[in-house]
C-alpha cells in the first residue's frame, strides 16, 4: 500500500488482478471441461486427475478460489473508487489466497508430488500475499 495516500499500490493491484483473472479462467475452463463442452488435454492436468478422490479434492477448492477472486476484484474496484473498504476486502482476499496455496502445497507435499507446474504456482499463492498482509493489517488497525 502507498502509506502517504492510502491507496492500493500498483504492485498489489497487479498481483490481485493477475491472480484472480487466472483463477477465474482456470475454473471456467474446468467447468466447461466438466460439462463436456471440450476436453482439456491430460498433459495439462494434475496427477491422478481422473481419480474420484483427487477430482473431489480439486473441486473442493472451487468455493475458496472463487471467493478470493471475487473479493480481490471487489477490493481493486473499491480502491479505484477511493472507498476505504478496499482494505478489509483485500485482507479477506489475500488471506484466502494464502490459505488456498498453502492447502495445495500441503497436499502435494504429503503425496511427495513435486511437479513444478502445479507446486510452484501454489507456492507463489502462499507467499506473495505475505508481503502485503502486515501492511494491510497495520492500516486497518491504525488508519492513515
Amino acid at each position: 500500500m502507498n502509506q502517504k495516500s492510502g491507496t492500493m499500490s500498483k504492485q498489489l493491484k497487479a498481483l490481485i488482478l493477475i491472480t484472480d483473472m487466472l483463477f477465474l479462467t482456470y475454473w471456467s475452463l474446468s467447468l466447461l471441461d466438466l460439462l463436456g463442452v471440450f476436453q482439456l488435454p491430460p498433459s495439462m492436468m494434475y496427477a491422478e486427475f481422473d481419480q474420484p478422490r483427487v477430482f473431489a479434492w480439486n473441486w473442493s477448492f472451487f468455493p475458496v478460489d472463487v471467493l478470493f477472486s471475487i473479493t480481490g476484484i471487489a477490493a481493486v474496484r473499491l480502491a479505484n473508487a477511493g472507498d476505504p473498504r478496499w482494505r478489509p476486502m483485500a485482507m479477506i482476499s489475500l488471506c484466502l489466497t494464502f490459505v488456498a496455496g498453502l492447502m495445495a502445497i500441503g497436499y502435494w507435499t504429503i503425496l511427495g508430488e513435486f511437479d513444478p507446474a502445479w507446486y510452484l504456482p501454489n507456492l507463489a499463492l502462499a507467499v506473495w500475499p505475505l508481503f502485503f498482509l502486515p501492511g494491510l493489517l497495520n492500516d486497518i488497525v491504525r488508519p492513515a
